[in-house]
């Protein structure tokens, strides 16, 4: 479906500066990166090109094309249910955390595969990874307690010989555990990032399913497609989003001189007292919040590191500048 010049998207301005999608989507652009998104493009109630967000199936050829366009890569796939992630927030979270190392680097943001950087639960979609490669060269390690999610991340990583040195994959194999048992003896990170399950429980998660729905529609989906494909481990785990982070925070603690920077996002604000307690609890050397907002949603990232000044001038001399 083309677009016509005054049927241009306005800049998106609540995205990162070098967010690549600040644009919004050119969809004549994109179908003809990837031709199979033709068949999901139509005329909405504005007369815009664009697609049914709804619709998992739109949403995941759209990713498709916006990682080839936009990423180099050629080949991305996952499994029927899975998360399939709004890439615009993927690539925020990711530009936000470079700024971070920034700061830490005399404001010259640190790129290459000397950077290390741990993804909890990349998920079957791998996006984080496949971002920050792209953009900065960073080296990632993603992990998953879902063996399936894991194999899918895998081919990705497979059919993409270009990033195919660049992320590994492990295997969570506790799910009470978020550092331990994948962070190996003597491995250190320059970041670890993690988009935790938000909900409670699977209620919970079909519920904010159902407002998605009236936002999108306004009105019920006769399937109740959750969030768009997402399995349960990636949506919702007992105390949802808060208790997640607890175990992330106290188990930092384990591996502070491991990690410079630890960061998670955070989508409710009720949630960000109890992360702070928590980080004071286990004496955080510095926090930082960062904001964020797609569209009508507001997340924030928290992030924060053990080491004092003199430790991370030492680590920048030691793992950045060498």
């Amino acid at each position: 479906m083309p677009t016509s010049p005054e049927q241009k998207p306005a800049e998106k301005e609540n995205l990162h500066p070098r967010n690549l999608h600040r644009q919004g989507y050119d969809f004549d652009q994109l179908i003809k990166t990837t031709p199979q998104l033709r068949a999901f493009v139509k005329l909405n109630k504005y007369d815009a090109a664009s697609i049914n967000f709804s619709d998992p199936e739109a949403v995941k050829a759209l990713n498709k094309a916006l990682l080839k366009q936009f990423y180099g890569i050629n080949y991305w796939d996952i499994p029927a249910g899975y998360l399939c992630p709004p890439i615009p927030g993927r690539a925020d979270y990711i530009h936000y955390m470079a700024d971070l190392l920034g700061v830490a680097n005399n404001g010259t943001i640190p790129t290459g595969d000397q950077i290390k950087v741990l993804d909890i639960g990349t998920g079957a979609n791998c996006v984080y990874p496949l971002i920050g490669n792209s953009v900065y060269g960073w080296q990632f390690v993603g992990t998953d307690v879902d063996a399936l999610a894991i194999s899918s991340a895998n081919k990705i990583i497979a059919e993409n010989p270009r990033i195919k040195n660049n992320i590994v994959c492990r295997l969570q194999t506790n799910t009470a555990d978020v550092f331990k048992r994948v962070i190996k003896a003597g491995e250190v990170f320059d970041l670890t990032i993690c988009n935790p399950p938000f909900h409670a429980s699977w209620q919970e998660a079909q519920a904010g399913t159902n407002r998605k729905w009236d936002n999108l529609n306004n009105m019920k989906s006769p399937k109740a497609v959750l969030n768009f494909g997402g399995k349960n481990n990636e949506l919702w785990c007992a105390g949802g989003e808060a208790a997640f982070i607890r175990r992330m925070t106290d188990q930092s603690a384990l591996f502070a001189k491991s990690v410079f920077w630890f960061s998670t996002l955070v989508s409710k604000k009720d949630t960000l007292a109890g992360v702070y307690k928590g980080l004071r609890n286990v004496a955080a050397a510095d926090v930082k919040t960062i904001s964020m907002s797609q569209g009508q949603k507001v997340s924030r990232i928290v992030a924060w590191t053990f080491l004092n000044e003199a430790e991370q001038t030492e680590w920048k001399n030691r793992h950045w500048h060498k």
